[in-house]
């Protein structure tokens, strides 16, 4: 079981953090009381392998906060776990924007000033910065930038693929709505026209034979398949990780799931890309 604690002053990013780390697969606590960390961390290792990763999100909303959490910390080192505190802080003139930009007060503001409530924050978890294994400063970080630095110190291989979803559909019902890219392949030859082949579909050797020799299909797949490449680069750069690639022809029966199942193996056999073939209108005619 891998355990981290996000902490950190408020307004310096942790609800980034938490959602970039649900997205590599940890299971994320938000706000959960110190006295109850070490319950959760043993429920999870109790799953039987359903959770593997715990991250659980804390702020100083408890003013008992440092002095339990530093002790909760300490007894789940002793149990094993050994958790990894990643702490995120900004500068004061930082954080007094944020607060400003989304007109919220600081949890620790009271009658008194932004600045004092960042001020007593700071003084507060000064301790637990200390003892921090990774402090972020994100005073000049972009979303984008701080999604990277989480990735790296607690994502895998694995965790950080994009993962693709190659969804056939036919035009006659509609484009997808969740679709990132729309290929057409309508430009090639109607295996429904062909009568030994109308009644089969992409998923059989005939038609998929038929499809993939016709003019113009290895090109198009080949160099459809290097855009691909430009475009995931693009994608794990700007911390996306889920891509819907809709492939469509007039019914989505023939071609387009033919195309998209050979494009999926080539994408699969490239680099390892995790990738779902859905094949949405098949078998609707």
């Amino acid at each position: 079981m891998d355990v981290a604690v996000v902490t950190g002053l408020s307004g310096a990013g942790r609800s980034t953090a938490a959602k970039c780390l649900e997205d590599l697969g940890w299971f994320v606590v938000d706000n959960l009381p110190p006295e109850l960390i070490v319950t959760m961390v043993e429920l999870g290792a109790q799953a039987r392998g359903a959770i593997t990763k715990v991250a659980v999100v804390m702020d100083v909303r408890s003013r008992a906060f440092t002095d339990d959490l530093a002790s909760v910390i300490k007894e789940l080192d002793t149990t094993g776990y050994k958790p990894r505190v990643l702490f995120l802080e900004a500068s004061d003139s930082v954080l007094v924007q944020r607060f400003e930009e989304v007109r919220r007060g600081h949890p620790m503001q009271g009658d008194g000033r932004l600045a004092d409530g960042i001020s007593a924050e700071r003084t507060l978890l000064e301790p637990l910065r200390d003892e921090a294994d990774l402090v972020v400063d994100t005073s000049t970080l972009s979303v984008h930038e701080l999604r990277a630095k989480i990735e790296d110190a607690f994502g895998s291989e694995a965790s950080m693929r994009t993962r693709v979803t190659v969804l056939s559909f036919g035009y006659k019902y509609g484009l997808p709505m969740d679709a990132d890219l729309v290929m057409d392949v309508r430009f090639l030859p109607n295996p429904f026209w062909i009568p030994e082949l109308r009644e089969l579909s992409g998923l059989d050797n005939e038609v998929r034979n038929y499809v993939l020799s016709q003019e113009g299909a290895e090109d198009f797949l080949a160099q459809y398949q290097q855009l691909l490449r430009l475009v995931g680069a693009g994608y794990r750069r700007e911390g996306k990780r889920y891509l819907t690639l809709a492939v469509g022809c007039t019914g989505g029966k023939h071609r387009s799931v033919a195309i998209s199942e050979e494009l999926a193996r080539r994408m699969s056999a490239e680099d390892g890309t995790a990738v779902k073939v859905v094949h949405r209108d098949l078998g609707r005619e």
